[in-house]
């Protein structure tokens, strides 16, 4: 995991921008449809260096416990579904619906807005941080599991 840590800490700093760079006045509307790629593919990076750690320490816990698959299937489910998980899922369904908003909006404006483009920068940064946040909670969840 400390690898992906990096990583994302990388992408993060990356997002960052300076007070200079807030104060952006020349933006294209490719920027936007660019940036809303990014979180795409930022997303995706994500799951695809998660899921498969997180599927393999599923199936330490199904061996641990001796689980057969229908034990597995109903005794796995809380580790990939509770209130928190829920939390996560619900805010970055509302910031993948307002990063496609926004970014159809601003590839579609007459003139490009920098504000706009800078306001749709934040919520994919906020957007990564969620995703994040919800495996490193749901990481913690098994982890726990399988020290007992």
């Amino acid at each position: 995991m400390g690898k992906w840590a990096l990583i994302l800490f990388a992408l993060f700093l990356m997002l960052v921008r300076t007070p200079a760079q807030a104060q952006e006045t020349n933006c294209a509307r490719g920027d936007f449809e660019a940036v809303v790629d990014d979180a795409a593919s930022a997303l995706r990076d994500l799951n695809n260096a998660n899921r498969p750690v997180f599927q393999e320490k599923l199936r330490e816990l199904k061996e641990k416990n001796g689980w057969d698959h229908d034990q597995f299937m109903v005794a796995a489910a809380p580790f990939v579904r509770d209130d928190t998980i829920a939390v996560y899922d619900t805010k970055s369904q509302d910031l993948l619906a307002a990063i496609a908003t926004l970014g159809q909006e601003g590839a579609e404006a007459s003139t490009p807005d920098c504000a706009v483009l800078s306001e749709l920068k934040a919520r994919m940064t906020v957007l990564v941080e969620t995703q994040t946040e919800k495996w490193k909670y749901m990481f913690s969840k098994l982890e726990t599991a399988l020290k007992k």
